[in-house]
Order: C-alpha cells, then structure tokens, then sequence
C-alpha cells in the first residue's frame, strides 16, 4: 500500500513535467506540419511533370555545383547542399526527439503489443502520417529507442514515413505508369512483413535522462524541467551530428564520382545490383526519391535503373542504417540494408523481363 501512494504522489508531481514534455511535442509537429512540409510536399504534388532538382541528392541548392569544379570541392558543396535542404526536418526532429525523451522517461517505456505484427503496424500507421525522410526521422528513432520504445515499432515507422506518406505516394502514381508506381507502394510493404524477421525485439528499458522529484516549488520544477530537456536535447544532437556528418559526406562522394547518368549503359545483372546498392545507401531527403527517379526516367535511363531507385531511395540510407546499427547492432543494421537492396534487385529483375514502359 505505501509503495502504491508513493507512486501515485511521484506521478502526481510529474504531471507538470509530462504536459510541458507533451506540449513541446505536440507543438513542434503542428509548425513542422503546417508551416514548412506539407505546404511543401504539396508544392511538389502540383508541381507534376515540371518537377525539377537542384542536386543529386537535394531539392535546395545552397552552393553552386559545377561539372568543372574539382572534386573535393563538389563532394564538399554538394554535402553542405544536402545538410541544408534537411535542414527544416532536423529543426523538426531534434526537438521533437528531445521532447519525446523527457516525455517518455516521466511516464515510463511505451507499451507495445505482445505480438510482433502489432508493433509493425503501429508503427506504420504511425510514421505514414509523419512527414520525414528516412535521415530526418533517425533522431526521432533514437530518442524513442533510448526512451525504451519497441525497436520493431520504432524502425517501422521510420520506413513508413517516407515510403507511405500519402502525398508522396499520390506523387509515384501522378508521375508514373501504374506497374512502377505499384512497385514503389509494394516494396516498402513488403520489407515491413519481414521486419520481423530483420530486427530483433528489444527490452523494455528507459535510458533517457528523466526529470528528478524536485520540490514542490514551480519555480524549481520549471528550472529542473528546462535543464533535463536541454540535457536530452544535447545528448540526441551528439547521438545524431556524427553520422549526419559521414551521411553528408559520403553521399555526396557517391553522388559526384559515379557519373550522373551512367545508369543509361544496357542494362544487366551487375549493372542492376550496384544501382541498388547505391539506391539503398544514398541519402536523400523528403519525395527526391520519386522526384530524382522521374527526372532520370524522363532523360531515357532504362526503366528497369529507374524503377530499381524508385524503390531503394526512400526506406533507409548510409545515415539511417549507421545510426541504428550502433543502437541495434550491426548485424541488424546489415540485414536491414540487405533487404531493401535484394527487393530493389529484384524489382530490376522484373522490369528487365517486361515491355518498355
């Protein structure tokens, strides 16, 4: 009995600490939403065929990139060109994330369903809605994943998010013939049955910095609750500036020493595999997978290229994967960006055996 009270007497005084938590993050995902990504995801939805690029792997182009230009200082422009077109996500993420943490650890780890496919679908319907790249929901994903959140729930969304937002999905089927568009739905699905299969389930444990039981004082409370938010807010930007680094760098290694179009070759088995490869480790932000792989399929690169990027662009990257595998381990990491690239070969397989479309 006394241990039940002192329960409900430290949840009591927590109360305070969750709602501001809540608040922040119900707030930053309101502004995300309203104010930068979906009138921004929309812009492109009406764009249409007169979608354009800016850069291999960014829609915004900070620095100009020139074929003329050495290099190191492509590599470099077309790297600060990606960190700034993911900006507006990572302003989004970061405090969300933080906001998540401080939450989470006040009221304990998420619950999750006893089976696996539940987690898996919770997390998909979750993260459809979200609005974020597979780069700009890693933050988020490991502030959930420190808090103690399903690792099964946590990766689904990810996926989801880019793969299954409704205005990019609406984007594939607008740009697109129906059979490539039909593929860009089919193969994130498909990755999301396996999931289980891919990731391990974790323990229920909360490793996030949680508010102490300060006095009863506002003014204390207030100060305690600012200092932990801003502790975990410093801890998921450590978690996430060094892998964002190497993501930046080596996309844009990737994207300026592999000739732009050298995917118009015939295309054959090798050709096919290496293009998954790069389309499952490139790291590109928010619908430049859709909008990217219809700029190529509209220059005359062959279909089967095309759609093998479609597929592989979206549901993780070299940033993605790196992050989680030092969460979840490397093998699960490698399994993961083992899948999405088989699936992208198999995709090529398929287009390589149908008509032109």
């Amino acid at each position: 009995m006394g241990t039940t009270k002192l329960t409900v007497s430290n949840t009591s005084r927590r109360s305070l600490e969750v709602s501001l938590a809540a608040l922040i993050a119900v707030s930053a995902l309101l502004i995300f939403w309203s104010q930068q990504r979906y009138p921004a995801l929309l812009k492109k939805l009406h764009a249409g065929t007169a979608i354009k690029v800016a850069g291999p792997i960014s829609f915004d182009a900070l620095l100009k990139v020139t074929p003329a230009m050495p290099v190191s200082t492509r590599v470099a422009r077309t790297g600060m060109n990606w960190l700034y077109t993911n900006r507006f996500g990572m302003y989004f993420a970061l405090p969300f994330g933080a906001a998540m943490m401080t939450l989470l650890a006040g009221v304990g780890a998420p619950k999750r369903f006893s089976s696996a496919a539940g987690n898996v679908l919770c997390g998909a319907v979750a993260g459809a809605p979200m609005g974020v790249c597979t780069n700009c929901a890693t933050p988020v994903a490991q502030s959930l994943l420190v808090a103690g959140a399903s690792t099964r729930l946590t990766v689904a969304a990810m996926i989801s998010s880019p793969s299954f937002n409704p205005v990019v999905v609406a984007m594939a089927f607008v740009l697109f013939p129906l059979p490539l568009a039909a593929m860009r739905v089919a193969v994130p699905a498909l990755l999301l049955i396996a999931l289980p299969f891919l990731v391990p389930e974790n323990q229920r444990v909360v490793k996030a910095i949680g508010v102490p039981v300060a006095t009863e004082a506002l003014g204390a409370r207030l100060v305690a609750f600012c200092k932990t938010y801003l502790r975990n807010l410093l801890r998921l930007t450590l978690l996430t500036l060094p892998w964002m680094l190497l993501a930046a760098v080596l996309g844009a290694l990737a994207a300026e020493t592999i000739p732009a179009y050298g995917t118009h070759v015939p295309v054959s088995v090798i050709g096919i595999v290496l293009v998954a490869i790069l389309g499952t480790l490139l790291p590109v932000p928010m619908a430049l997978d859709v909008a990217l792989a219809y700029v190529l399929y509209h220059a005359g690169v062959p279909v089967a290229y095309v759609a093998v990027l479609l597929c592989t662009l979206g549901p993780v990257s070299v940033y993605s994967l790196s992050a989680l595998g030092k969460e979840l381990g490397w093998r699960t990491s490698l399994r993961l960006g083992g899948a999405v690239a088989l699936l992208g070969c198999v995709v090529g397989f398929v287009m390589m055996r149908l008509p032109t479309l």
